[in-house]
């Protein structure tokens, strides 16, 4: 009696061994590849805010930070990290700049129609990270949206590799001055403020100048 109680035991128990393997180590006997990689976009604090003697890079700056101005340069970080259990190859990279920034410094190559920075790696090892840093320049303020005195951005950044994807964005904001005027027909303009006389000085000046032509005409006529 106890030996055919042993037996079943040991029946009952092979499905259930053979099952176990099969799930931990896959039909062959081997883990499955995992493709994954990650990409971290970021912006410098304006105002030269550091630690350790390097820039402070955060994920976002809002309408409440400090802002950049035009002419501004704009410092960011890009981390690229390979989180997947094997080697990945022909790494792409691109940095898509915002309409109102313009690529000062950074790897790779640079794209003016498209307004896009690019880069490769070979390879990336298993957990291995790679940084770059990226600098723009704020356009000058004539080339700003007129009717804009404040301005947020988004600067995005993507990465592919084998069948992984990734995407990334930091945001900034950029502030102008802009002055309201009303035209002769009511309509309002903008105008960006230049240093020169008063306006209510221009003004007489030019009221002068229409009573000195009307005069002489008269003189003429």
């Amino acid at each position: 009696m106890f030996k055919y109680v042993v037996l079943i035991l040991t029946i009952l128990a092979i499905p259930a061994s053979v099952h176990a393997g099969t799930s931990q180590y896959g039909q062959y006997g081997g883990g499955a590849p995992s493709y994954s990689v990650v990409i971290d976009k970021m912006v410098a604090i304006k105002g030269g805010a550091t630690k350790g003697g390097q820039p402070v890079f955060v994920d976002n700056l809002t309408p409440s930070d400090a802002r950049y101005i035009p002419g501004d340069r704009v410092e960011f970080q890009v981390k690229i990290r390979n989180t997947a259990n094997i080697n990945l190859t022909n790494v792409q990279v691109q940095d898509i700049l915002p309409d109102w920034l313009d690529a000062a410094e950074g790897p790779g190559s640079y794209n003016g129609a498209t307004r896009t920075i690019t880069w490769s790696y070979p390879q990336l090892l298993a957990g291995e990270e790679r940084i770059e840093r990226v600098v723009a320049q704020v356009k000058p303020q004539q080339e700003l949206p007129a009717d804009k005195g404040l301005m947020c951005m988004n600067n995005k950044a993507v990465v592919s590799a084998n069948n992984a994807y990734d995407e990334d964005t930091a945001q900034l904001c950029v502030e102008k001055q802009v002055t309201m005027v009303t035209t002769k027909g009511g309509q309002p303009i903008t105008q960006n403020p230049e240093a020169g006389a008063p306006l209510l000085i221009i003004g007489a000046l030019n009221l002068l100048a229409l009573g000195a032509g009307i005069r002489i005409r008269k003189l003429t006529s």
